[in-house]
């Protein structure tokens, strides 16, 4: 059995990653969750699947997937000693954000929501006091209601509609098909009756009521469709930015890490990117700088501090044959350290990987929230439908047989 991480991009909500797991697991003999607040997924496979079959299940279903960027690479290959491998010094990259491809996807959707959110309430909150405060409302009003609610409930509200569209034409039904139905619901009854119900006569007034209207003029309903839209970007927003900043800690631990080492190779001191350190390597480390891998102190003497593992804020004294890790930081004497882990065998990788299991894992509550999701919108959408079906068999009437419906929806 083999053991992957994959990025799983595209999931709105926890009944998408129910379905995401669902899928993966039908696979003859593999395991997987899928936890939809670090968007990632962990699949246990078996040797008659590849990651490029496990990749198209995702994508079959709607989503996207690629394998998670690793945490520290395993270093280069080469001899004990470090013979056998290039350490002569590398151009450096060009200057860039420092940004991982996910991270920068992750900022760009973070910036899109907050654009859609700003201006979707400088629109509809005068939708909503319009609508909601019948002495502010003057003739035609209910014009100047749509040309506000317009772009709200299209601009504002495409990534529901899209997400929505996506899922339907997978066959599947997640928490943006009910937004999505419900603020295009309320829209389209409130076109019908501005244009076709004589909603849109001059003189036209929708007093505040916890009932159907007596007189019979059909209600628009922009100020549902404006307000969800503006309430639930507010949701998605802050649901992102929170999702975002449960991965400080892992980032920071990655930050602890050094960028760049000293390597001594035949009595020179060679500059070179850490990833190219092997084990047996010796490398200098001077006062003030990281060191750079966990090895051993083959001369000199200094104080470390260890704060980063351990949490003492006293520097440690160490002298030829202590042990370091990587990670810390020599305060004060020069040291020539051999490396003896590198890359994922570290201390550091291995604290960065417990908290990314950490964040990987499911508590029982949320199973069953899962399971509780994977139903939950089917069964929202049937008892709309019953709600529409039953007050008109009872003769309630059109309009309030659809406020009750798309009250359901939403």
């Amino acid at each position: 059995m083999e053991t992957i991480e994959l990025d799983i991009g595209g999931m709105t909500c926890a009944s998408c990653a129910a379905r995401v797991e669902k899928k993966l697991n039908r696979l003859d003999g593999v395991s997987a969750t899928v936890n939809y607040a670090t968007e990632q997924a962990r699949v246990e496979l078996p040797e008659s699947f590849t990651v490029a079959d496990v990749i198209a299940t995702v994508e079959s279903t709607g989503y996207t997937a690629r394998p998670a960027e690793p945490l520290f690479g395993p270093g280069p290959a080469g001899d004990a000693g470090g013979k056998n491998h290039d350490v002569s010094p590398a151009p450096h990259p060009p200057a860039g954000d420092g940004m991982s491809e996910r991270e920068r996807a992750e900022t760009a959707e973070l910036a899109s929501l907050r654009q859609r959110l700003v201006g979707s309430a400088i629109l509809a909150v005068p939708v909503m006091v319009l609508s909601m405060v019948p002495l502010l409302q003057f003739d035609h009003w209910q014009w100047l209601l749509l040309a506000l609610a317009g772009p709200v409930v299209t601009w504002g509200a495409w990534p529901f509609h899209r997400a929505a569209a996506i899922n339907a034409r997978h066959g599947a039904a997640t928490m943006d098909t009910l937004i999505s139905l419900g603020v295009a619901a309320a829209t389209l009854w409130s076109l019908y009756a501005l244009f076709l119900g004589g909603a849109g006569a001059p003189e036209m007034r929708m007093p505040f009521t916890w009932f159907p209207p007596a007189d019979g003029m059909p209600h628009i309903y922009l100020e549902v469709a404006a307000g969800v839209t503006l309430f639930l970007l507010a949701g998605r927003y802050f649901e992102h930015r929170a999702k975002r900043q449960s991965g400080a800690a892992l980032r920071a631990l990655l930050e602890l890490g050094a960028k760049e080492v000293t390597v001594v190779r035949d009595g020179d001191w060679v500059t070179v990117p850490v990833e190219r350190l092997a084990v047996g390597d010796e490398f200098v480390v001077r006062p003030g700088e990281k060191i750079a891998t966990d090895g051993e102190v083959v001369s000199g003497a200094s104080a470390i501090d260890e704060s980063m593992v351990t949490g003492e804020s006293v520097p440690v004294e160490v002298t030829a044959g202590d042990a370091v890790v990587g990670g810390t930081v020599n305060t004060s004497g020069l040291l020539t350290v051999r490396a003896l882990r590198v890359g994922a065998d570290t201390q550091l990788a291995q604290m960065a990987a417990l908290v990314r299991d950490a964040q990987s894992g499911k508590a029982p509550v949320q199973r069953l929230a899962d399971r509780i999701s994977a139903v939950f919108v089917p069964a929202v959408i049937v008892i709309a439908l019953g709600t529409l079906a039953a007050w008109l068999i009872a003769g309630g009437g059109v309009a309030p047989a659809f406020t009750a419906a798309v009250a359901v929806l939403i």
